[in-house]
């Protein structure tokens, strides 16, 4: 089983957000199983759930874990292709988000488009890499920093910004043999966090960076 796979097939996308086939994949994701005892877990029955069990394997969301003997009946045990999915905006290709179509660093929807390509670029070549039985380069860096202040957070975002540039300066060589281009991303957003207990006096909006982005 995959730690994460990306859905880009519209049909197979569409299957999967079914809320009683999504809560199958989460069931089968934990361990394999059979539709008798999938049945019992959600309360369908048996016909019912063999019904989206099919509908999930001809997508290759499930797939089948092995056969065991109960009476005069072989059950199916099925398990989940992979432990979680993300749905690749290739599944809404006619209306997936271009970054290249504005460029503005300080607006949350070029930042989403920009992530959303991330997702479209990555799962492609996750696909083409295990069809090719190859390992895929990729590299990630996820941390969390306290800004006292807007000042301070505009200080970060010019500091970093000068020492990637500086780096992609230092590394690009765009005449080289043999060489291949790799994207670079880097983010910066609120962090998000659980929905605060109800409380008579609203929070007061964090300060943004820039003109606020109009919505």
């Amino acid at each position: 089983m995959l730690d994460v796979t990306v859905i880009e097939d519209p049909s197979a996308a569409a299957v999967s957000l079914d809320p009683m086939r999504a809560r199958l994949l989460a069931e089968l994701a934990a361990g394999p199983a059979s539709a008798t005892m999938l049945a019992g877990r959600v309360g369908l029955p048996r016909q019912k759930v063999n019904y989206h069990l099919k509908a999930l394997e001809r997508h290759g969301l499930v797939e089948l874990a092995g056969e065991r003997r109960k009476g005069n009946v072989t059950e199916r045990l099925m398990r989940a292709t992979a432990a979680s999915y993300v749905i690749s905006p290739l599944a809404l290709a006619a209306v997936q988000p271009d970054p290249g179509r504005f460029r503005d660093q300080l607006s949350a929807r070029w930042l989403l488009a920009v992530a959303a390509r991330l997702v479209r670029d990555v799962g492609t070549l996750i696909t083409g890499a295990a069809r090719a039985r190859k390992r895929l380069a990729t590299y990630a860096l996820d941390g969390e920093v306290r800004f006292a202040s807007a000042a301070d957070r505009a200080a970060f975002v010019e500091e970093l910004t000068r020492g990637v540039s500086a780096l992609i300066t230092k590394y690009h060589d765009e005449h080289a043999e043999g060489g291949r281009d790799h994207r670079i991303v880097v983010a910066l957003h609120p962090t998000v966090k659980p929905d605060p207990e109800p409380s008579s006096t609203p929070e007061a909006p964090a300060p943004s960076i820039g003109a606020p982005e109009q919505a």
